[in-house]
């Protein structure tokens, strides 16, 4: 290719290389000059132009970017025309993106004149979602050089391809050991239900059985005569060992061991096994949390029909260290230090500036209990033991008689002057109090002493504004309760609330930023507006 500066008499058929306006006309880069073009640009006053010829031998650039993409393309793709020497390549369906980067290294170290970008390989992909794109650098490369790039993007089969998800019913056992909450086993079947939703898959009715080998096997026996065709063990206890109870039930059902271990954390005590031709997994402790961890990467790969052997697993070390999971029974970092690493900063807003005008003339939140403790400062003390801070408390009405109350707490009295307009004012009262940085805020009654710091924390736990789980709201038996953490970025709408309106009134408004954490404990329901309430929980009013 011949490139450079050439009068405009000389300029015909050569490839305009900057755009130029002639007289009310604008000539793109890459257009072709006619004898037209060069007409109008002489009458414009411009005399030399900055211009390339292709020489024999030479391939244009959109039809080397269409000559390259094709070399690379294989199923679940489509592309676009080719222009400005670009071909872009489309996932056709929703599936798992593949691609050897070893190929496209070596392919793109051919020459600078030839590039190829992808996303990463055993990226999660939607149909019409870009996997890939081809560029050429100049207007023209060299056939010699064209033909190398095409040998090194054919390979040995497709370089790129989308392996569409072909979901199929899958079966979990949930096994059981004495002490085991049911909210534990409530979290998993959640976490494993919707993670297998995002890949279209069934989750059957799951299993449950005593922590042995031979129940083991009999629930997995059941499984497969249901119709399962991938099939999920969450033990009770983590898998140690290949002959540990969960393997063992494997074994005991008439199946194999795979692999054990994996260099993914979270996910590092993954194992793998087949039950005649049904893969069989028997999950880490962090598949009860709903983030991104090894067990996704093998399930999609799993949906995608391709083969899983020991080697793909211990080839997932590069990019196996994952962002940390809170709800791990002991994070890696937490093994290694006194402190814990420290997450997003979400603080409390308890609300105490009420008139508790349906108790009989009497504070509720001054009540005391059975330990002399007054309801306000049982609600405040179980927010202090979780991870939520700053404590911010919002007085009003007996403002004096909230604060004695607390005296010697760690927390930050804000008090609310237009507390009798309503809820509203108060909680835009506490979020002017918090400090910058603040990712979200638990709104917190504070007639609810009966929440424990546990279920504070898991509400924390389960925020994450990553994954646009931004305002997390408790829920018993269907039925959601209270406290709601919001994000940060819900806090104009929160301090544009009105008279006695709550906070509810933006989940309706904003339910894809929803996230529901069931919980056994009645207790986010209970609150004590009245002293028939108050009765039915005679440790509350025992002084």
């Amino acid at each position: 290719m011949i490139f450079g500066e050439v009068p405009i008499d000389e300029a015909e058929g050569a490839i305009l290389a900057h755009g130029l306006r002639a007289g009310g006309c604008i000539l793109k880069k890459g257009r072709v000059l006619s004898a037209e073009d060069v007409a109008a640009l002489s009458a414009a006053g411009i005399a030399r132009v900055v211009c390339a010829r292709l020489e024999p031998g030479d391939v244009g650039e959109d039809e080397a970017a269409e000559r390259v993409a094709l070399a690379c393309f294989g199923p679940g793709l489509s592309r676009s025309r080719a222009a400005t020497g670009r071909v872009n390549l489309y996932a056709t369906a929703r599936g798992l993106f593949r691609v050897d980067r070893a190929r496209v290294d070596a392919l793109n170290a051919i020459d600078e004149a030839v590039t190829l970008a992808t996303l990463a390989n055993d990226s999660v992909v939607e149909a019409g979602e870009m996997v890939a794109t081809v560029k050429i650098i100049p207007f023209a490369v060299p056939r010699s050089l064209l033909a190398q790039a095409e040998a090194a993007a054919r390979g040995n089969g497709p370089l790129l391809a989308v392996h569409l998800f072909r979901p199929r019913p899958v079966g979990l056992v949930l096994t059981r050991l004495p002490g085991l909450k049911e909210s534990v086993l409530e979290s998993t079947v959640a976490a494993t239900r919707a993670r297998l939703a995002a890949l279209g898959a069934p989750l059957l009715e799951p299993e449950q059985c005593a922590h042995e080998a031979v129940a083991v096997a009999h629930a997995l026996q059941r499984l497969c005569e249901r119709g399962a065709r991938l099939l999920l063990v969450a033990g009770a206890s983590a898998v140690v060992d290949r002959r540990d109870v969960c393997p063992e039930g494997i074994m005991r059902a008439g199946g194999e061991i795979m692999h054990f271990g994996m260099p993914v954390d979270p996910g590092n005590l993954l194992l793998f096994g087949r039950i005649n031709d049904i893969p069989t997994i028997v999950l880490p402790g962090c598949a009860r949390s709903p983030k991104r961890n090894g067990v996704d990467w093998v399930l999609e790969r799993l949906m995608a029909d391709l083969p899983i052997r020991g080697r793909d697993i211990m080839a997932l070390g590069v990019g196996g260290l994952l962002k940390e999971t809170p709800l791990r029974p002991l994070p890696r970092d937490r093994a290694t230090a006194p402190e814990p690493r420290a997450g997003p900063s979400i603080a409390a807003i308890v609300l105490a500036a009420g008139q508790s005008s349906r108790f009989g003339g009497t504070n509720k939140l001054l009540v005391r209990g059975s330990d002399g403790r007054a309801m306000i400062a049982r609600t405040v003390d179980n927010v202090l033991a979780s991870r939520a801070r700053p404590v911010v408390v919002v007085t009003g009405h007996a403002a004096e008689e909230v604060a004695e109350a607390l005296a010697q707490r760690d927390v930050l009295l804000a008090h609310n002057p237009d507390h009798a307009t309503g809820l509203a004012s108060s909680i835009r009262t506490g979020i002017e109090a918090l400090g910058e940085g603040t990712a979200g805020a638990l709104i917190v009654l504070g007639d609810m002493p009966l929440l424990s710091h546990e279920v504070l924390d898991r509400l924390i736990e389960a925020f994450d504004g990553e994954a646009r789980r931004e305002i997390v709201v408790p829920v018993h038996r269907g039925v959601r309760g209270n406290p709601v953490l919001f994000g940060a970025r819900f806090f104009p709408a929160l301090c544009a609330l009105a008279g006695d309106v709550g906070a509810r009134a933006l989940l309706a408004a904003h339910a894809a930023a929803v996230h529901e954490v069931s919980f056994e404990e009645d207790c986010i329901l209970r609150d004590f507006d009245t002293p028939d309430e108050l009765a039915t929980a005679p440790e509350l009013a025992g002084a």
